[in-house]
């Protein structure tokens, strides 16, 4: 696991480093991923909109700020991504505006799915390889010590909720998703990321 993780960082890229990477293969009609096609382009391009306003709206609670300076150790937040994923796109804004109130406590890092299938088999989700998925690696010990994602509970209960009433995950339920995390605000990220960096540190490393 640890080589996996270790390959994984050395192709991985900070969070400007990412953004600038989806709005270049915007540039030319390309999206992230080993898949192309006119409707992934199309949520990359909406995405890389989304993220652009987040990146200026998104505001930290100011517990979850005073938490994040407290961190005891230090951290490197591993995220598996993609510019066409539209829960990456509300969710990494709000990562990486606690990876700046960590004062370089939490190193952002992050890794497109596709190039990096053997870490992302290792974070399936009910089989799926549902992104993003955070892995929180403690880096003086350079271990795996927990992991998040791919998206908040009450985002992943409207979904589920939807497919058992419908049975299919349609345009619906994406706009009502998009419209689920305007009103949370990133605050479900937060609170939630929080506690599973609580839950570790209650732990002891």
């Amino acid at each position: 696991m640890k080589n996996i993780i270790a390959k994984a960082l050395f192709k991985s890229h900070t969070y400007p480093e990412y953004r600038k990477l989806v709005a270049d293969l915007l540039v030319d009609g390309k999206s992230t991923g080993s898949e192309q096609s006119e409707s992934l382009t199309h949520y990359s391009k909406l995405n890389d909109a989304r993220m652009n306003r987040l990146d200026k709206t998104i505001q930290l609670k100011d517990e979850v700020i005073s938490k994040i300076e407290n961190l005891e150790h230090r951290y490197i937040w591993l995220v598996i991504s993609e510019g066409w994923c539209g829960d990456a796109a509300q969710i990494l804004p709000v990562i990486n505006k606690m990876a700046l109130a960590s004062h370089k406590k939490i190193d952002l890092r992050i890794v497109l799915r596709d190039e990096n299938e053997e870490l992302m088999n290792e974070y399936l989700t009910n089989g799926g390889k549902a992104i993003p998925k955070v892995i929180i690696i403690c880096k003086e010990a350079g271990i795996v010590r927990a992991d998040w994602g791919p998206r908040p509970k009450g985002a992943a209960e409207l979904i589920t909720n939807y497919k058992k009433e419908f049975g299919v995950l349609d345009e619906k339920i994406k706009t009502d998703l998009q419209l689920w995390y305007l009103a949370d605000k990133g605050v479900s990220v937060q609170e939630e990321l929080m506690q599973v960096v609580e839950n570790i540190q209650y732990s002891r490393l």
